[in-house]
């Protein structure tokens, strides 16, 4: 007789099914697992045979074979321990098969039968729903589970707890989600003095999700402008934040099961590889342009990352989605992500300042900058000059806008967007508009069509170049409360799009 159980396999944010079982046959003495296992799934014969000893539970002197099916579908991680011990148990007639055979699941064993928190419990947990079968995790997996609601989550400690609820001889309760972080109380947008060109950037790029590169001296506040970028983000929709939360769960960062409504931002160091960034590893792990995903990527020091890594950046803005490809599986993952990118002018840093700057100027500012490549710098949507702070204006009051008057009207403008792309799927905010759609909303009127024409001609702007502009420029009017695209609008979006020769 064959007892089977139910786990999944990890590809992406994708859990796939996977049908563990299990035989005890005549013949010597083994305990093998099949079904392209990797070396922790392999492992877990031994941790299985430990814990069952250990509830005092002898495995017969017979022939036990696992099989992991679909056997050409690669198994990797520790969760692999709990159904494979639910097979087990039930080949072993300790549980009832039917009962076994409507659960989905995963967890890691301890020698002494302790269920130990995996990653993935959010994904498992949807697709358990999806098959119309409950959810078997460790207790500590069960607040982050439970957050999916259209199947019941079962949040055992010890795998003899498992036992004793499928026996019916003490039932477990029903996981509860965790709880919904409140928002950050993050840094307010008012502490920045002077600047008020970059914060304007900062609130059109907010309200459209438009990358954003910021150039100035060292100090001229670049770190923390985009550090208040946060507190004027509108924060996650429900969807959104379960959207994100598949993803930070699938790399364990889920804090005791609690989704939170914050929007992610990242930053990494200028030192991180390829697989930190876009994603990969030897299990093909998100990267941070993925755990950014429906937030924000701030890459500081941007020329001082790998040409490499810049380069693969390129894909990722343009399609919302990153694929990993190995030998074994392609797996994607969701980056739909505002980009902000900060940079000194030039290596010494002080190109625009005649008695800092050094005896390179204007070369070592090209040769610095010209390691963004330019299909790349085409990307950016918004590019602003930081210019240093004067040291008078420091002692001066705090006079400018908090971060939640800026935030109001960016919400606002995400509202009207929201509404405008009701009816059409993948098409969030202005930056995700393009072909037909842009023209719908983004048409502009007479004299801003003429001043665009005479841009693009003038400054030889590229079709992206030229789309993006139009973009920024829906945005700008949906901040200002305009239907139509005006020519003041254009004239702004298209001052960000031409900055000072230190951008350039």
């Amino acid at each position: 007789m064959v007892s089977r159980a139910y786990t999944v396999a990890f590809q992406g944010v994708e859990a796939r099914m996977v049908e563990v079982q299990c035989a005890v046959t005549a013949g010597l003495p083994a305990f093998s697992i099949v079904g392209l296992p990797d070396k922790a799934v392999s492992e877990a014969r031994d941790r299985v045979r430990t814990a069952l000893t250990s509830m005092a539970i002898a495995l017969p002197s017979k022939r036990i074979t696992v099989n992991l099916s679909p056997a050409d579908l690669p198994k990797e991680g520790s969760h692999f321990d709990l159904p494979i011990a639910l097979s087990l148990l039930a080949a072993l007639d300790i549980l009832p098969d039917d009962i076994v055979q409507d659960v989905v699941a995963l967890g890691e064993l301890s020698l002494d039968g302790t269920l130990v928190p995996v990653v993935g419990a959010l994904p498992a947990a949807m697709a358990a729903a999806e098959q119309d079968r409950s959810l078997l995790c460790p207790a500590g997996s069960g607040a982050e589970a439970a957050w999916v609601g259209k199947t019941q989550v079962i949040a055992a400690a010890t795998l003899g707890d498992v036992v004793r609820h499928y026996t019916g001889q003490a039932p477990l309760s029903p996981a509860e989600p965790g709880e919904v972080s409140d928002l950050p109380q993050g840094r307010d947008l008012r502490e920045v003095k002077g600047q008020e060109r970059a914060k304007r950037a900062l609130e059109i790029a907010a309200a459209g999700r438009h990358h954003l590169m910021l150039v100035g001296t060292p100090g001229s506040g670049k770190s923390m402008l985009a550090a208040r970028l946060p507190s004027i983000l509108p924060p996650l929709t429900p969807a959104e934040a379960l959207d994100t939360s598949m993803i930070h769960s699938l790399a364990g960062l889920l804090d005791e099961g609690g989704i939170s409504r914050a929007r992610p931002f990242r930053e990494p160091h200028h030192t991180a590889s390829m697989a930190a960034i876009i994603g990969g590893g030897r299990q093909a792990r998100p990267g941070e342009v993925s755990l950014a995903h429906n937030g924000v990527l701030f890459m500081d020091e941007f020329p001082e990352f790998p040409r490499t890594v810049l380069e693969t950046l390129r894909q990722p803005i343009e399609t919302g989605e990153v694929m990993i490809a190995r030998v074994n599986a392609h797996v994607k993952y969701p980056c739909r992500f505002m980009l902000v990118a900060a940079a000194n002018p030039c290596k010494c840093g002080y190109l625009s300042d005649p008695a800092r700057a050094c005896a390179r100027v204007p070369q070592c500012g090209e040769d610095y900058m010209g390691r963004i490549s330019g299909p790349l710098m085409d990307r950016f949507d918004l590019r602003v000059d930081v210019p240093p702070v004067a040291f008078s204006d420091l002692d001066l009051p705090s006079n400018g806008e908090s971060s939640a008057e800026v935030a109001a009207r960016v919400a606002a403008a995400r509202a009207l967007q929201t509404e405008r792309f009701r009816d059409h799927a993948g098409m969030l905010v202005n930056a995700d508009a393009e072909g037909e759609m842009l023209e719908q909303i983004a048409t502009p009127d007479t004299e801003a069509r003429a001043l665009l024409t005479r841009v693009a001609e003038r400054f030889h702007l590229s079709a992206r170049g030229y789309h993006r502009v139009i973009r920024v420029a829906r945005t700008i009017a949906d901040l200002d409360g305009s239907e139509t695209v005006r020519k003041p609008h254009i004239a702004e979006a298209v001052s960000f799009r031409l900055p000072s020769p230190a951008v350039a």
